[in-house]
Formats: structure tokens, sequence, C-alpha cells
């Protein structure tokens, strides 16, 4: 509680917290852009197979007589005539002549551009055959993100979450851009992965960063508001992508903005926390005295002193470092049983987000639609989850959002393809409870692992999310998969201790005191009134008392 103490007395939340909280958060509303942003890049226009070169195309019939049609009279797109098929069509109208040999596009595709008018598929006709190599995009940017929430995460714990913030903008805003320019297939699989790895390290530190600046009582307003950008980043994506169909111009326009966040990211200042749990007092004192000025709270800041710290931040500065690292994730019970519980609600909630999200197309509507649609449905789904997680908790919070999400897509499942309204409105719905549930995650896996390896345990926890993406290539996979999941995580919450209006955990002995309850089986749950009693004790909680200024003690 030491330091929780010590930033009251410096402001609380005041005009740093408030302007630093604001600059973190804006690059989240471009963090919507690059995680769905192939559906729009990567769109499927309608296309059907070119005729031989030496074809005289000067009218319609002529064209046709090379295109066998499907069932619903509709030109195949895989398939065409070894030769033309001239003569009356069948009695039903559904195809030219039933019985011409056909054989695959050998001359490639005509592409229909009136939605779609260039987009990586029909640049590098990832269709038909090739079909897949459009989920490999997607799926190099996902195994950027696994890399980049493993070395990011370290790489935070280890050199700062500014300095690993600052890298981050600096690599998605050259690597998008280069994705943008890229003259083939393998080199733009090339540049996603690496703006996958860096927006992993910036998703997390962004909430890392915050979080350790901001008192008890306003973690889940601050972890909502980050939520927040993130959802209207969605309605931005709507909109430049319905301005900028060219999928070369959209890249650019949604990487380039990166260039600016990196740099005001350089007069972003450390986490205060961090230094202390580092042994840095020199810095951590200065960081404070900074924010002090900044709050307005000179005195309280010219008070502050290097005994001052020693005294209040005693137990940070004699915990056990060598307990910092990621095996301790795996050799710690506690830790362990941690990151597998945790570990467990990443994935069943990235599987399920992404498998609905991932496929705009498959909705049969403008997809400029359903994506503002998916992004309205977040704000009410995000305020309810905010207004469960700050009164019942983190924990039924967690557990509602995803138990909802995956009944909605469970009864989804079963609804016959022509209800397309009814699967289209339960869609919506489960992705709010899934949206609700990544603002909830965020914020319990930094409430629950210690200062000395947050960031690590946020990165280790949602190593398993790219997993999801790997379903993209296999869409026989029935749609009850993505349900069960998240209901069978939904139970796994109840193996967690509460956060709400606990002080973050520093150390993993912090942890293990607060998890000694819960493992003698004796630890449920406090009562409402127990746990609202707890936080105002707490919030009533005497300041570590600041020693008097020079000008108090000469009467002044």
């Amino acid at each position: 509680m030491a330091f929780n103490d010590l930033l009251l007395q410096v402001g609380g939340v005041g005009r740093f917290q408030r302007v630093q909280v604001a600059l973190v958060a804006l690059p989240m509303l471009l963090m919507a852009s690059h995680n769905t942003l192939q559906n729009f890049t990567a769109a499927i226009p309608a296309h059907h197979c070119r005729p031989p070169a030496d074809t005289n195309l000067s009218g319609d019939t002529e064209l046709e007589a090379w295109l066998p049609r499907d069932g619903q009279g509709r030109p195949v797109s895989c398939l065409r005539f070894t030769s033309p098929q001239r003569g009356p069509p069948f009695p039903n109208g559904t195809g030219t002549n039933g019985t011409g040999t056909t054989e695959p596009c050998t001359n490639g595709w005509i592409y229909d551009n009136s939605t779609f008018p260039s987009t990586i598929v029909a640049e590098w006709d990832l269709v038909c055959s090739h079909r897949a190599l459009r989920q490999l995009a997607q799926s190099m940017y996902m195994v950027g993100v696994l890399l980049g929430t493993v070395i990011f995460g370290y790489l935070a714990d280890r050199l700062g979450r500014r300095r690993v913030l600052i890298l981050n903008y600096h690599q998605t805003a050259v690597s998008g851009t280069c994705a943008a320019f890229a003259p083939s297939f393998p080199v733009y699989c090339a540049f996603r992965l690496l703006s996958g790895m860096s927006l992993a390290g910036i998703s997390l530190s962004c909430m890392t960063l915050n979080v350790e600046w901001m008192p008890i009582h306003t973690r889940a307003c601050v972890g909502t508001l980050i939520g927040y950008f993130y959802s209207l980043g969605q309605f931005l994506l709507a909109g430049v992508a319905y301005a900028v169909p060219h999928w070369r111009h959209l890249q650019t326009l949604v990487s380039v903005p990166f260039f600016a966040f990196f740099i005001y990211s350089w007069f972003f200042i450390e986490s205060a926390r961090w230094y202390s749990t580092s042994g840095r007092l020199d810095l951590t004192l200065k960081a404070l005295k900074r924010v002090a000025r900044i709050n307005g709270k000179q005195e309280e800041g010219a008070r502050l002193s290097i005994e001052v710290l020693q005294a209040s931040l005693n137990k940070e500065l004699t915990m056990d470092k060598g307990q910092a690292s990621a095996v301790e994730l795996l050799r710690c019970p506690v830790l362990r049983r941690l990151f597998l519980c945790l570990s467990m609600l990443w994935f069943a909630t990235s599987f399920a987000y992404y498998g609905l999200v991932m496929d705009l197309q498959g909705f049969g509507v403008s997809i400029y639609l359903i994506q503002v649609i998916f992004g309205v449905v977040d704000l009410p789904a995000k305020f309810v989850g905010f207004l469960v997680i700050n009164s019942m908790g983190r924990r039924p919070a967690q557990m509602a959002s995803l138990l909802l999400a995956g009944i909605c897509i469970l009864i989804n499942g079963v609804i016959p393809q022509d209800q397309s309204i009814v699967r289209t409105s339960l869609a919506v719905l489960g992705k709010g409870c899934l949206a609700a549930s990544f603002n909830c995650i965020y914020l319990y896996t930094g409430e629950l692992y210690p200062t000395m390896i947050r960031q690590t345990g946020l990165g280790m926890g949602s190593i398993v999310s790219p997993v999801s993406m790997t379903s993209e290539l296999y869409p026989s996979v029935p749609l009850f998969i993505y349900g069960a999941v998240p209901v069978a995580a939904s139970a796994v919450t109840a193996l967690l201790p509460e956060t709400l209006g606990q002080p973050l955990p520093d150390t993993v002995q912090d942890l293990e005191n607060r998890w000694a309850p819960t493992q003698t089986g004796a630890g449920t749950r406090p009562r409402k009134g127990q746990r609202r009693h707890k936080q105002q004790e707490e919030q009533q909680k005497p300041m570590f008392p600041l020693p008097a200024s020079a000008q108090e003690k000469d009467g002044l």
C-alpha cells in the first residue's frame, strides 16, 4: 500500500495521469485497424476464370461460353470449360452446357472491382487453390503477436515500459508502412509479422504503464477507457476503409500515425512503481517529483527524498530480485496456477473473438455495415462490464461475459443458415460479451501478477491467443466449438482470487499471502459488504507522513 499512498500524495489522478493516460491510449484507436485490417485489405471480390489469351471477348456471350454455372446460375469461380460451350441453356437456366469438360483457371482470373477495387487477393491471386494463402497472411500477423507478447513482455520487465513502448511505436510505423509497399506476397507477410509483434507490445505496455500510475480506485475506469479507445477504432476502420478502398493506401493510412506516436512517446514518464521494484530509488524519486510538479503538488514533491522512499518502499527494496523471471511462472506453484488459469481465459476469449470478427464476409451483408455494428455493440457491453467489474468484482464479470458469449455462439450454431438476421444478431451479442471479456481480462491479469513480472505475465498469458487463427485454415470446424470453449473456460474463473479494491502485488510473497486463504479452501469471495468496508478502510488508511519542508521547519 505504500506506493499507492505516494501516488495519492503527489496528486492521485491529476493533470499528469489524465494527459499520459490519454496519450498512451490514443494509439489504441488504430489497434483495431491493424488487428482486423485484412477483412478489407484481403476481401475476396467476385471472380471467375480468365479465358485463354487468344480468345476474342468482344461480346458478353463470348465470355459466358467459357464459364460453367453453379446451381444458382452464377459463374463458377475456379473452373472454366476447355473449349467454349455455345448453345441454348438448359430449361432451368443453370448452365450453358452441362457436357463440357472443365479445367482450372490456368490463365488467371477476372475480378469484379465494383465493391473492392484493390485487395491483396486480387493483386496476388489468392483464390481457389491459393485461397489458403489469404489465411496465411493473417496467421503470420498473429504469429507476430505471439512472438511480441513473449519478447516485449519480457523486455518491458527488464528495460522498462516506456523504452519498449517507444520501440514498439517505431517498429509499427516502419513495418506497417513497408507492408503497404511490399512488392510480393512473402515480403508482405514478413512485414505483417513484424507489425503483429510490435502491436502486441503496445497493447501490453499501454495497459501496464497506465495501471501502474493510477491509484487503486481508478484502475477499472482506466481499463474501460482504454477498451473504449479500441472500440472507437472499429468505427474508424469502417469509415477509413470505405473512403480508401485501395489496400495499399489503407495500409499506409493506418500505419503512418505511429510515427507521431513514436515522437511524443519520448515525453512519457516511466513507471515509478517499476523503478522501485528494480531498486532504482534515484529514478523513482525523480519520476515522483516530476509528477508532483505537473500535478501542482510542488510542496509534496519537495518533501520526498531517498530516505522517505527507503522507509515507505522497504518491501520493494528488500524483495528477492531472482524471482523476476519468466521461468518463475512455471516454477513457483502460485504463479504456475495463475499462469494456467489466465492462459485458458486468454485463449477462450481470443479464440471465440477472432472466430467472429475475422470473417465479416460470411455474414452475407456489407462488411462496412457489420464492422460498424460490431463497434456499436461494444459501447453498452463494455459499460455494463465496467459496472459489474467495479461493483461485484473482476471474477464475476469475467465469468459472466465468457459464459454469455459462449451461449450466444452455441445457439447461433443451430440456427438455420437462411435466418441471417437472427444469426447476425446472436453473433453481435456474442461479440459484445467477448469485448467485455477482453476489457476485464487485461485489467484482471495486470492486477493478479506482481509488478516485477507483470508484463511478462501479461505476455505469457496472451501467448495462446494467436492459436485461434489456425481455425481459419479449417472452415468446416463447427461453430459450436467457438461457443464451447468460452463456456468451459468460464468455470476456470472460479479458481482465481478477487482483486477488487486490492493493491497491486509487488512481489511473489504478496501474491502468496493473498492466495493463502484460497489454497486452504477457506477463502471464498468476500461478501459485498465486506469488500466495500475493506475498500473504505484502504482509502481512509493514513498516508505515509512526509517530512516537513525546510520552510515549515523555519516556521515560515
